[in-house]
């Protein structure tokens, strides 16, 4: 563990853990992990930008570690336009105008969206697997069975069979995931009880499955996030500088299609990290954090 604090901030919605590391003078950067994992995904990346100046916090995701939903009849929504505005809620929280936002899995689309949607808020953008936003209307449209396959879990959770499954297997399904996204990472299962914990989280399953159901429209949406959805519909384009990393070894998906860099009308750079799985910023912090070096 490197981050050197942690703290706790209350939005409209939440109160997010957080960890953070550097001089609060520095230039803000905001790590942003996926599913299933945390923020010690950045332990090592997070010492890397702190060394250079930066001033490095990375929020547990509702669902998520020690973040907990304010009120208990807020939805457990997992819809990906909440959490972009958790994102914005934070930043606000803090009082950050603006940041660079680096992330992956779910954490790189919370990104994504707020450099589409409120690039004043975004300095600079590290995306993993480029543009992380889902295209719901659709989602009915089949990927090649070789992609397909990899979504095995997305369909499961479909199911409530798939809810008992994440319910009471949880470690064991996701370490199976960690290990299957990142096929040539060695160390995946000793890594993975550091962020076990936070996967026990009392609304990790309700917000996960809720994700996994919304995005095939299998779910309705929480009413408050109704107009970032419609505004996401749109397939936006992401105007600020961006690094989108490519990982040359994912076990989930396929390789990024080449037309997606229309959606990116600013400054732009791809680097492919060959032999890296999904798990990007713990399989290769220091090219994790040389992108975002690059957008300081």
């Amino acid at each position: 563990m490197t981050f050197s604090s942690t703290g706790s901030v209350r939005t409209p919605v939440l109160d997010v853990a957080y960890e953070y590391t550097g001089e609060p003078g520095g230039v803000p950067v905001v790590l942003l992990h996926g599913f299933p994992y945390d923020v010690r995904a950045f332990d090592d990346a997070a010492a890397v930008l702190a060394d250079r100046g930066a001033f490095v916090l990375a929020p547990y995701l509702r669902g998520f570690g020690p973040t907990r939903f304010r009120d208990a009849t807020t939805p457990r929504s997992g819809q990906q336009a909440g959490l972009a505005q958790d994102l914005l809620d934070f930043l606000d929280a803090l009082g950050l105008d603006d940041a660079v936002l680096a992330g992956y899995d779910w954490g790189g689309r919370a990104a994504c969206l707020v450099a589409a949607l409120r690039p004043g808020r975004a300095r600079g953008l590290v995306t993993v697997d480029g543009y992380n936003v889902q295209d719901i209307a659709a989602s009915g449209e089949p990927a090649p069975p070789d992609v397909e396959r990899t979504f095995w879990y997305q369909y499961y959770f479909h199911s409530e069979r798939g809810r008992r499954g994440l319910e009471r297997n949880r470690e064991e399904l996701c370490e199976l995931l960690w290990r299957t996204w990142s096929p040539t990472w060695a160390g995946a299962s000793v890594a993975f009880p550091a962020s076990a914990p936070s996967l026990h989280n009392p609304d990790f399953v309700d917000v996960v499955i809720h994700s996994y159901r919304h995005r095939y429209g299998l779910a309705e949406g929480d009413p408050r996030y109704q107009e970032l959805e419609d505004l996401i519909a749109a397939q936006p384009p992401i105007p600020v500088p961006t690094v989108v990393l490519e990982s040359g070894a994912d076990g989930v998906g396929g390789p990024l299609d080449p037309q997606e860099r229309e959606h990116f009308t600013g400054a732009y750079e791809h680097r492919l990290l060959p032999g890296i799985g999904h798990n990007v910023p713990q399989e290769a912090p220091e090219a994790f954090a040389d992108a975002v070096l690059s957008l300081l």
